[in-house]
């Protein structure tokens, strides 16, 4: 028989009801589903997110969620999510893959009928991204803590839809073993070195930074099985605030980026520029976010030290620029 903590129960019901004060849709004891901003703005026919632009799938179809929405090692500087009611690492019970799905699309439905009747929207993109396009595991969590990811990806599969997976790269193996790949795995490097990697994580995991470079190696030996992505989410020196001086984007780290880069010999490095928002703001404040330009100069100092790398795309807007391998295809094709 197994015994429900009263106490941690209690917790998880209150991180709950908070999120759904959020707009988060719950499903399940562990998972959750959110509309973004940028799927709001396609179906009232407005261009969608860099995603759109990079890859070419609708952001009007595009479902971002998650298998594990407040469970995560690390608590890292950067993010809008609430990391601040973290519920550790081991999940409370692990639902079905496909009843997780089936939930996801039904609240998403949900939250997206609102539109519905409006006389400012894309009715046809409406419509249409009833049934999503593209499954992004990047709404909060981790989402390599959910023990049946394989089966769900497989499950995703089946559906003709594309999956993403957003990870901070702490669970090397769950990646190496996957009985079903993703379309695309993202891994999250906001940190160039050992030292800024423990300040900005925070992680809970004991030798994170060791892991972390496992992860590296893992992505390097799945190459041609998988679209691979390295993430960069720079910040710059502020004035005020506990971490105004706290920078991941000096010229020195630029080298050690590229280190990582070269470790990991990724298809595409997306260098994007922070955003004051959500949770975030409390941690680092507007003086942080980079300029565009700023960004776009230190993809171009990065991309002037990889060998085999062009710059691919960029998208000021979200402020983010894609170095691309020469010769892989951003547009995506196939699940």
């Amino acid at each position: 028989m197994v015994r429900t903590n009263p106490k941690r129960k209690c917790q998880t019901e209150g991180v709950k009801d908070k999120l759904r004060k959020m707009n988060y849709a719950l499903v399940g004891e562990t998972s959750a589903v959110q509309i973004c901003r940028w799927t709001k703005n396609s179906i009232r026919g407005d261009r969608g997110c860099w995603k759109e632009k990079f890859y070419g799938i609708s952001s009007a179809g595009c479902c971002q969620m998650t298998p594990a929405v407040m469970w995560c090692e690390n608590q890292c500087l950067h993010c809008w999510r609430p990391i601040e009611m973290n519920l550790g690492t081991d999940l409370p019970s692990v639902d079905d893959p496909v009843e997780i799905l089936n939930g996801i699309v039904a609240e998403r439905r949900k939250l997206l009928e609102g539109f519905r009747g409006s006389d400012k929207i894309d009715l046809k993109k409406f419509e249409d991204g009833l049934e999503p396009k593209l499954y992004t595991m990047s709404l909060s969590g981790e989402p390599t803590l959910y023990p049946r990811l394989g089966e769900m990806f497989a499950e995703i599969r089946k559906r003709g839809a594309v999956s993403f997976l957003v990870t901070n790269g702490l669970n090397p193996n769950v990646i190496r073993n996957l009985e079903t790949l993703p379309t695309q795995i993202t891994v999250s490097t906001n940190a160039p070195n050992e030292k800024l990697f423990k300040i900005w994580h925070r992680s809970s995991k004991a030798n994170a930074w060791e892991t972390f470079n496992e992860t590296l190696d893992v992505i390097r030996e799945m190459n041609g099985k998988v679209r691979r992505v390295i993430r960069l989410t720079l910040v710059d020196v502020g004035e005020d605030g506990e971490f105004n001086e706290t920078t991941n984007m000096s010229e020195e780290n630029v080298e050690e980026y590229c280190d990582l880069i070269r470790k990991a010999q990724p298809d595409f490095v997306h260098v994007k520029g922070y955003k004051s928002v959500g949770y975030a703001r409390a941690r680092m404040g507007y003086d942080n976010q980079p300029w565009f330009e700023a960004v776009k100069d230190y993809a171009l100092k990065m991309n002037e030290k990889l060998d085999d790398y062009e710059i691919g795309a960029e998208d000021e807007r979200s402020c983010v620029v894609c170095i691309s391998r020469k010769g892989a295809n951003l547009k995506i094709t196939k699940v």
